[in-house]
């Protein structure tokens, strides 16, 4: 009798075909977190040849402030966050130049000429949480929200939920979301 001293081989030439199927298999049912974040609409570059450096009066600017402790400023007051958005619909809302039709705002002389022409400077601390930051920037797009509720009911007669593409687009170009979160000097 005969012994071999040769040890048995293992065929491992499916081997790569049954690891690729894994990877593949782990790829399709993995769950991959993805970030959310503020969906904006960053401004159009400015064409060629053109200023886009307009100063605005400073009664058409917002001034909103979230210090380190986390304390909402408007116009170097402390307020509550529950107060934003009536502030900010205020301030939208104003007609303070009597140019706009479906405004009814209280024409106050510290509040913006009209939704055109209204700014909302947001700036914060280095230490300002990122929950805190994400509440006042919820606050200012429910006020433009019921702004936009409002113009879509009073104007166009229907439903916010029931309007065609360009009704849509009339109801933004109604309250343009102007939001600027640059440092002012």
């Amino acid at each position: 009798m005969r012994l071999s001293k040769q040890m048995p081989e293992v065929n491992a030439g499916s081997m790569a075909d049954i690891a690729f199927l894994l990877l593949i298999f782990f790829l399709v049912t993995a769950t991959i977190s993805s970030d959310e974040g503020i969906n904006r609409m960053l401004p159009e570059e400015c064409p060629p040849g053109m200023d886009c450096s307009s100063i605005k009066q400073e009664r058409n600017i917002l001034q909103i402030e979230i210090n380190n402790n986390d304390e909402i400023m408007v116009e170097n007051d402390i307020i509550a966050i529950e107060a934003l958005k009536q502030i900010t619909k205020d301030f939208l809302d104003n007609n303070g130049d009597n140019s706009c039709e479906y405004c009814h705002g209280g024409r106050s002389d510290d509040a913006s000429d009209n939704p055109h022409k209204a700014v909302i400077s947001l700036q914060h601390g280095k230490q300002t949480t990122y929950k805190q930051f994400v509440s006042v920037q919820n606050e200012l797009t429910k006020a433009y929200y019921e702004l936009r509720q409002t113009y879509a009911k009073n104007v166009l007669k229907k439903a916010s939920n029931d309007l065609s593409p360009e009704e849509l687009k009339q109801t933004r170009e109604a309250y343009p979301f102007i939001l600027s979160e640059a440092e002012t000097k």
